[in-house]
């Protein structure tokens, strides 16, 4: 970014800073929140719940086109250097097979744009896909095969054979390290935030605590594995995608392959877990190149290990926790520093200092992420980037502080609650982390808790309890829209390129809708997963809801403006404009007054219509850059460990968490507790172990990657403040990923207030725990 540039956009950041709040989007609070309605909060029964028990949901690799054929891939076993023979005779000769693709044949395709270089790029990487003969990880897609079924494709893969001329790659944290750092950034902006001398404020602190901490690398495993069914019509391509982004997929591979992006439509009307890992990665390039060139469709399902070579997770960290305090326990200094690991090809770095940045009050900051570079598959979003892995240092670093100085873990979070935001300055939007703590507290038993270590034994395990903030910023990411259908029955339409992962999203826009417009449940349908439809909407940084519900919003407004325009005459609603009336039993009415009301069906037909389409626009997404917007919570942890063996196991979970409205009790609650359980895996059996000779990942299954069973898991217990932010699009903020932030410190806080042994690199193994 060059000087002028960054110069205009902190002159724009500014006037958006000191602009009135009723300039910005949500300066007037949505109607909805003061009004209410019984369907807001309801915990509805998901509306795609009964079309995946009887198995009729189509995923991405469940699509059959006629002529189909079957995609295999060839990994490299190299991390860096070219491709010196590949001799592909055989594989060609097996039975089934109707081609190999290498970088010899495949067609040409253009760099495909890596994400956050352009507003639609979705890509992880910015390497050329199958265009030469270069390697740049151990896992490298080398040469994809093609046969009439998947098991004649996987057997003839093994057949092709490739030898290397290695390079000198760097594999090793030590070795990156040895090359020198970097600065890093996340979405276009420095990490970096300096506030006073925090380095001289901690040293003249009576108190301190300056640990290190560590988190591995971690791969996805999504039940559905990363899949694509690929067809060209002449110069038309058409995917069924097993994605998060389908505009961007759309866009993107339109780049690729020279074409429209009208002439590109993405399909993916089921996705079975995405949690950041189902953007757009090679093998839907690969499979729409080998579509064009063997001519007929493909269909490419990447093997769970096919997932760990070509698909990223999250990136390894080494952090730095200092916290300075006074005798009061206030806290002087806040330092959080250190380094994640990137690939030279991809720039998404993991934000740990995120969560420090707004969580507590301090007298100064030194805040920064620096990268190395190795040579491997380049790392992506994971569910909470950043906020994950940085919650847990800096929540153990308080839980020692607290226990350094001898104040109960709670209370001194209490004393070091912000007002405003600590590093910015600006207003919190709505924030009520403490009665979510002293809620959380009471419900969970805290009291019963013993303030040292060793202190409660049951037979041979130890037991203890801890606990740690949630934190997740708000996001509404720009390029929101929608379309809505009325018809004379009341009969509702909503149309947007958004996503279902399991998330519950037609189920709570289908609520929102309907309460918006008075009409019952049953009446709305919302359509989604296709690029076709309006709006470029990333399902990711739990904005989805935020982004679809000021789409929404904005149609409804054109909605009731053609219907009072078109229709409003000689109505009880004549000369009322579009924000003076509210939906109401299958209507329009003056809002406050349900005696002034005209029927939908009375209103189109005054207009001469049988149903009425109108597509709107969100507003920019400049709210969270007036206020400081956040999602947070309380985590409370219950584990043991064992005297003999140091074995952790949790017994048991509490989050009470302040995200704003809650929407639907049911589907919050499970995202609340699937974010949660992902928290434990990350703190107790999580890793991708890569080998650092040669880079590659060395157990690329879930044989070898442990996640958290059904006997891992304990009793979860959610609660939420259900109290509304004011400048959020129904009162509610993001709830997809705050769930994972603050667990895996919680647990950790925990199994020391049992044993007495602290663990600052993850996972808390066993071997960790003895002592």
């Amino acid at each position: 970014m060059s000087i002028l540039q960054k110069a205009v956009q902190a002159a724009m950041q500014k006037a958006v800073e000191l602009a009135p709040d009723a300039f910005i989007p949500g300066g007037i609070p949505d109607p909805l929140i003061a009004e209410g309605h019984a369907l807001i909060g309801a915990p509805v029964s998901r509306v795609d719940g009964a079309v995946k028990v009887r198995g009729a949901a189509p995923f991405a690799a469940e699509f059959a086109l006629d002529g189909m054929a079957y995609a295999a891939l060839v990994y490299s076993t190299i991390a860096r250097g070219r491709i010196a023979t590949l001799d592909t005779a055989a594989a060609e000769a097996a039975p089934g097979v109707a081609l190999v693709m290498t970088y010899r044949n495949a067609p040409r395709i253009k760099p495909v744009p890596m994400i956050f270089t352009q507003p639609k790029a979705a890509h992880g990487d910015d390497l050329p896909v199958f265009q030469d003969d270069a390697i740049h990880w151990n896992g490298q897609p080398v040469a994809l095969v093609l046969a009439e079924t998947q098991e004649q494709a996987e057997y003839a893969k093994s057949l092709v054979r490739v030898t290397y001329h290695e390079e000198p790659a760097t594999t090793s944290v030590a070795a990156a390290k040895a090359r020198g750092m970097e600065a890093a950034a996340f979405m276009g902006e420095p990490l970096d935030v300096r506030v006073g001398d925090a380095e001289a404020a901690l040293a003249a602190s009576p108190y301190r605590v300056d640990a290190a901490y560590t988190t591995p690398r971690l791969n996805h495993n999504a039940i559905e594995l990363h899949a694509v069914t690929v067809a060209w019509d002449g110069e038309e391509l058409r995917l069924h995608d097993a994605s998060q982004a389908v505009a961007h997929t759309a866009w993107s591979l339109a780049q690729a392959f020279g074409i429209e992006e009208k002439q590109v439509r993405v399909t993916s009307p089921f996705v079975g877990g995405g949690f950041g890992g189902k953007l757009l990665w090679q093998h839907q390039v690969l499979a729409a190149a080998a579509s064009k060139l063997a001519g007929r469709p493909v269909r490419l399902m990447l093997s769970r290990e096919g997932v760990y070579r070509v698909a990223g997770g999250r990136t390894l960290t080494e952090q730095r926790v200092a916290i300075g305090a006074a005798d009061d326990g206030r806290f002087t200094a806040l330092v959080h520093t250190g380094m994640v690991a990137m690939s030279p090809h991809n720039g998404l770095a993991e934000p740990f200092i995120m969560p420090a940045k707004s969580l507590y009050s301090a007298g100064s900051f030194k805040l920064s992420v620096e990268a190395v570079r190795l040579n491997m598959l380049a790392n992506t979003f994971m569910r909470a980037p950043g906020e994950a892995v940085g919650s847990f240092a800096l929540e153990c670093a308080v839980d020692e502080l607290a226990e350094r100085m001898g104040i109960d873990p709670i209370e001194l979070r209490r004393r070091n609650e912000p007002d405003h935001d600590p590093t910015t300055g600006a207003p919190f939007s709505s924030r009520h982390l403490v009665e979510a703590y002293r809620m959380g507290a009471e419900r969970f038993g805290w009291a019963q808790r013993q303030a040292r270590p060793r202190m409660r034994r049951e037979g041979e395990w130890w037991i203890g309890m801890g606990c740690a903030t949630a934190t997740y910023p708000y996001y509404r990411m720009g390029g929101g829209a929608a379309r809505i259908t009325l018809t004379r029955e009341a009969r509702v339409r909503v149309e947007v390129a958004a996503h279902e992962m399991g998330m519950g999203t037609a189920t709570v826009q289908a609520q929102l809708v309907a309460a918006r417009l008075g009409v019952p449940l049953e009446n709305v349908t919302v359509s989604y997963g296709d690029s076709a439809m309006p709006g470029t909407i990333l399902a990711g940084g739990s904005q989805q809801t935020a982004a679809i519900g000021a789409s929404v919003i904005a149609a409804l407004r054109a909605l009731f403006t053609d219907l009072l325009r078109l229709g409003g005459h000689g109505t009880a609603l004549d000369g009322l404009h579009f924000d003076e009336v509210r939906g109401l039993e299958g209507g329009l009415c003056k809002a406050g007054d349900g005696l002034r009301r005209a029927s939908y069906a009375e209103l189109l037909a005054r207009a001469g219509r049988d149903e009425l389409q109108v597509e709107g626009q969100a507003a920019p997404p400049l709210e969270a850059r007036h206020w400081s917007m956040h999602s947070t919570g309380a985590i409370f942890c219950e584990a043991r460990v064992n005297v003999v063996t140091g074995e952790p196991r949790v017994t048991r979970l509490l989050g009470s968490f302040d995200c704003g409205r809650i929407l639907n009790a049911k589907t919050a609650a499970s995202q609340f507790r699937g974010g949660m359980i992902m928290g434990l895996g990350m703190a107790l059996m999580e890793e991708t172990q890569s080998d650092p000779r040669n880079g590659r990942v060395m157990n690329p299954s879930l044989w070898d990657y442990h996640v958290p069973s059904h006997l891992d898991v304990p009793p979860i217990d959610v609660i939420w403040t259900d109290l509304p932010d004011p400048h959020a699009p129904a009162g509610a903020r993001g709830i997809g990923e705050i769930g994972i932030t603050g667990t895996a410190a919680a647990v950790v806080n925990a199994l020391y207030n049992a044993c007495g042994t602290r663990v600052r690199d993850l996972p808390a193994t066993l071997d960790k725990l003895l002592g």
